[in-house]
């Protein structure tokens, strides 16, 4: 297997955990990977958390330094663009006509920020956080102090809204959601996420419509929104991500909100794979198909398509998992709740040391961890299994125990 050609598009968290399973595995044939940035490989997950809050610098937030590649003959290459595919003739085609060959081919090419089509949205001020580069335009702002404006409530429209805040700005997020998060967490917990910003200081407006951008001295002054202006000095657009699946969709591969994969990452076509945000992967453990814009998932994602390439055992068999930073709170989660699911709260919210176990018929659908650590690879367990409510939120039941149900 080890003459095998093998070039990966991405150099984000997902490209480079394959590069890593790889090397890892004891591959030894030719790697190729690109990379659109001209950046080494970044944990782009602390962009909106310790980097954004000053608590990790540059090399902090590295994959692994410049010497790693070399010293794992891995042939990095960044600043490139992928332009083509020839499925044919196993080629990828670059954006200056280089064509490089391929035996097995990894398409990583994450996510864009979601645009808003709305007046003003093109204005200098108007500002999203997807890469290093704007993470660093975000710092500057911070540094300048002033008022931003957030649109959306979402993960990354409350993490730079904590961060903003933290750092001395005046911070207005608008939503037209009724809670933070409540299509992921419900209403109840959605609640908790508003309070928590409220007594830190955010202006919280939710249900109120973003209907464009102000403009002011030809740069963003606001937001203009259903129920008035808001004056603000710069805008942050924060209403979720768009899979990259051009490259996919020109080379003929199955698209549907991402390129669709089987559970061990591979596409229609054998010699194709796909993983990470772009991946839409059937997940044998719930029996459905999951596409999902997190940490854990690009990194076991990324290591699943290495053992793949090598013939080697595996499937995506796990649930989903993530993590936030906001303020005073760390919290982890694990699993696949609907919003409609029931909340059960194990200990006080007003703590704000707490557990939340979803359910559904009976059955915990997710848990989430806040402020309290070294617990969550239990309540991962207890996912998926019938559990009394009751015993849930009874404190005499170790966590250990109900696993058991």
């Amino acid at each position: 297997m080890s003459e095998q050609r093998i070039v990966v598009v991405g150099a984000g968290l997902a490209g480079a955990h394959v590069v890593q399973g790889l090397r890892a595995e004891g591959f030894t044939g030719p790697i190729t990977m690109l990379g659109q940035e001209p950046e080494l490989p970044y944990d782009r997950t602390k962009l909106s958390k310790e980097y954004l809050q000053g608590r990790l610098d540059r090399a902090g937030i590295l994959l692994h330094d410049e010497s790693w590649y070399a010293e794992n003959g891995v042939g990095l290459r960044l600043g490139v663009v992928a332009a083509s595919i020839d499925r044919v003739a196993r080629t990828l085609r670059l954006a200056d006509g280089e064509e490089l060959a391929y035996d097995r081919l990894v398409l990583a090419t994450g996510a864009d920020s979601r645009r808003i089509p709305f007046p003003g949205a093109d204005l200098p001020g108007v500002m999203t956080l997807r890469d290093l580069r704007e993470s660093d335009a975000l710092k500057e702002l911070f540094a300048g102090g002033g008022h931003l404006g957030v649109i959306g409530a979402g993960w990354i429209g409350l993490e730079v809204a904590a961060a903003a805040r933290q750092a001395g700005m005046t911070v207005t997020v608008v939503a037209p959601n009724e809670q933070p998060l409540d299509n992921i967490l419900g209403p109840r917990i959605g609640a908790y996420f508003a309070d928590l910003h409220v007594r830190n200081g955010i202006d919280l407006r939710m249900g109120v419509g973003a209907k464009g951008i102000l403009e002011r001295d030809g740069c963003a002054g606001g937001i203009v929104t259903d129920h008035g202006d808001i004056a603000t000095d710069a805008v942050l657009v924060a209403v979720g991500a768009v899979p990259r699946v051009a490259l996919a969709q020109q080379a003929g591969l199955e698209v549907h909100n991402g390129v669709l994969t089987d559970e061990r990452m591979v596409t229609a076509d054998p010699a194709i794979l796909a993983v990470g945000d772009i991946a839409n992967a059937y997940n044998t453990l719930l029996g459905e198909r999951l596409r999902r814009e997190h940490w854990d998932n690009a990194l076991r994602q990324g290591a699943l398509a290495a053992r793949t390439i090598l013939g080697l055992d595996g499937a995506y068999d796990w649930q989903p998992y993530f993590y936030t930073d906001q303020f005073d709170l760390g919290m982890e989660y694990v699993g696949n709740n609907l919003a409609t699911d029931e909340p059960v709260v194990r200990g006080a919210l007003e703590s704000g040391e707490f557990i939340v176990f979803w359910q559904r018929d009976g059955v915990v659908t997710a848990a989430m961890n806040v402020n309290i650590w070294d617990v969550n690879d239990t309540l991962r367990t207890i996912v998926g299994q019938a559990v009394p409510a009751e015993r849930l939120t009874d404190p005499a039941v170790d966590l250990s125990a109900l696993a058991a149900g």
